[in-house]
């Protein structure tokens, strides 16, 4: 894709954030999928690390390389018009310069990058770490003149046994990833405790992405709760697989 379509997608998919709150960000996984929310009239993406590796039978967690996921994400971004955001994981052990130049030049223009590094063990990168690996997104997007949209996640939540108890540690890190350029922090796990998503979206001055279940969910309940960004995360595949087997059930033998 042509760097002047880029930028004007990743403008787009910023004025989006501004407009909408939250954003609703369907996260999609091929090209059926993409033209499909584009088609219910969508105005942005996302493409999801579980849902793209489910459907390539590959690993989530950074099963596939920076170059795979690449390879099968151009033609997601080439079939629609709409900002594309992508999964980027842990980052794949890529420099932050080497992620922005392969993420730009297939036309992506936004990012989510976790700090839990699956090629490294599954440890989880300390808060200055990770919003120093932020920062270089940032400085690397700058560098290139494409304003894209940051999205840090925290996995903290999900590994803690107790989440409430890891509350503090969490806003300080979402509060450095905010320091360090993110454009929206994703705190995983927290989607249906309101105490929690209360004092997470209380904290940040950038918009709060939660995970949703397109059934399950209620957006006006996002919303009240001051949540700026909603994305599925493999929730979305996942409900389409279980109405697939109740469609096909009764014609199974």
């Amino acid at each position: 894709m042509d760097l002047r379509t880029t930028v004007e997608r990743a403008q787009r998919l910023k004025q989006l954030h501004a407009q909408h709150r939250p954003l609703v960000l369907p996260t999609v996984w091929d090209v059926w999928s993409a033209r499909t929310a584009v088609g219910a009239g969508f105005p942005a993406l996302t493409i999801g690390s579980h849902p793209l590796a489910d459907s390539r039978g590959a690993e989530d967690h950074e099963g596939q390389t920076f170059e795979e996921v690449l390879a099968a994400v151009r033609p997601i971004i080439a079939a629609v018009d709409v900002p594309v955001s992508v999964d980027l994981e842990a980052g794949y052990g890529q420099e932050p310069a080497d992620l922005v130049a392969g993420l730009t030049e297939i036309g992506g223009v936004g990012l989510n990058i976790e700090d839990t590094v699956h090629s490294d063990g599954g440890r989880v990168r300390s808060t200055q770490e990770h919003a120093s690996y932020i920062a270089g997104l940032r400085a690397a997007a700058d560098d290139a003149g494409i304003p894209l949209w940051v999205n840090g996640r925290t996995d903290l939540f999900i590994h803690a046994e107790d989440a409430a108890g890891v509350l503090d540690e969490a806003i300080e890190r979402l509060r450095a990833m905010e320091q360090a350029g993110a454009d929206s922090v994703y705190p995983v796990g927290i989607q249906d405790n309101d105490d929690l998503l209360t004092a997470v979206t209380g904290a940040v001055a950038v918009p709060v992405n939660s995970t949703a279940h397109p059934v399950r969910h209620d957006l006006e309940r996002f919303r009240r709760l001051g949540v700026g960004r909603i994305t599925y995360g493999p929730l979305l595949q996942i409900a389409l697989t279980d109405a697939m087997k109740d469609m096909l059930r009764p014609w199974g033998p």
